[in-house]
């Protein structure tokens, strides 16, 4: 039976893209086994139909952390039973590209944002150059790679000369109830990691202008105490509702609860601007519509089925002026969960990963 090793630097618990990636594949006949890292606060992992394996490492961040974890991959790779390897990003892509090569492996390269032009990078340019020196450098020597947008892919073709084809990161296919959520008080719902760049900021703010509204924030990230203060400050904290780090499983009982969810993203660099997250989807298939930036994918999205409001630019008054016109046209709030049941019964998993069977199908026979 062929055995998937599939590598990644979080801790597994969190990750609802390898999770569909891996049940897939387990569940196609392969042997699969997801590695990542093991965090001082990580919980137990759950059961699942693959194999999980945690690294744990001295360091929890900064370059330290990254040549640690990158070490201990390495060794890990090097002794580990495997017939293909999956990199995921390029902060795993070091060791696996160098067992792959050493032991005569293939290896697929799974690229889930534009490493080197997230925002965290901007204004440390000695880091980013190495990232981007790691790129250049093995990027172009890869046969097998995907990632989850059509202008993302076009972008990383067009400059690293390796051709990506587009696995998006649609959830399963859910049946949301179709009866119209409580609209009082309306609830606004981010779900993901609570980094910078990501519109929290403005998003609190904008509860200023929003007096019966809430906003829940399902996950925990880089301004995690920051926003916390932030709400704390502003008079804002019986109506901002910290959730902290939620199990896939159980966020999806939570989303189809909100009004309206949110994916904000400021103009922080090309791996925003390429951006398609895997949070519209998950509003998408809980039946709400969802505030989004007027960046490429949205605007494609938007275009085919309607299901979208795009903000054209991101500040708390715009923010809090778009929620209020929408709930304020209940008609047009109708419409908008119409078109987001319909668009559910396309954009799913069990479509999309026939794509990804078909990748695997060419290197390997269940």
């Amino acid at each position: 039976m062929a055995r998937i090793l599939c590598t990644v630097t979080n801790d597994l618990s969190y990750d609802q893209r390898m999770i569909r990636i891996c049940s897939t594949l387990a569940g196609a006949g392969y042997t699969v086994q997801l590695v990542g890292r093991r965090r001082p606060s990580s919980i137990p992992l759950k059961s699942r139909s693959f194999d999980q394996k945690r690294l744990a490492c001295f360091f929890q961040s900064g370059k330290l952390f990254y040549l640690e974890y990158n070490l201990r991959l390495l060794l890990y790779l090097l002794a580990a039973r495997a017939d293909v390897l999956c990199a995921v990003d390029l902060d795993t892509l070091l060791p696996a590209y160098l067992v792959s090569r050493l032991r005569g492996l293939p290896l697929v390269y799974d690229a889930h944002e534009y490493f080197t032009e997230v925002p965290e990078l901007a204004h440390r340019p000695g880091t980013k150059r190495i990232w981007e020196a790691l790129a250049h450098v093995l990027l172009p020597r890869l046969k097998h790679a995907y990632t989850v947008g059509e202008e993302l892919a076009a972008e990383l073709s067009n400059r690293y000369g390796t051709s990506f084809e587009v696995i998006r990161n649609v959830p399963f296919r859910r049946s949301p109830d179709t009866a119209e959520p409580p609209l009082q008080p309306p609830v606004l719902l981010y779900q993901g990691a609570l980094n910078r760049g990501r519109g929290l900021e403005e998003a609190i703010l904008a509860m200023h202008e929003l007096p019966d509204a809430r906003l829940w924030l399902a996950g925990e990230g880089d301004l995690s105490e920051a926003l916390r203060a932030l709400a704390r400050r502003e008079g804002l904290a019986q109506r901002v509702r910290f959730l902290g780090y939620v199990q896939p499983e159980d966020l999806w009982k939570i989303t189809p609860q909100a009004t309206l969810g949110l994916n904000l993203l400021a103009d922080q660099g090309l791996n925003y601007y390429y951006s398609l997250a895997n949070k519209v989807f998950d509003y998408i298939q809980a039946g709400i519509p969802s505030l989004n930036p007027d960046f490429p994918e949205y605007r494609k999205l938007q275009a085919t089925y309607g299901c979208l409001v795009l903000l054209p630019r991101l500040d708390p008054p715009a923010l809090a002026g778009a929620v209020r016109a929408l709930l304020k046209d209940m008609p047009a709030y109708r419409e908008l969960r119409k078109a987001c049941r319909q668009a559910a019964g396309e954009l799913h998993w069990e479509k999309e990963s026939e794509k990804l069977l078909s990748i695997y199908s060419r290197l390997l026979r269940p």
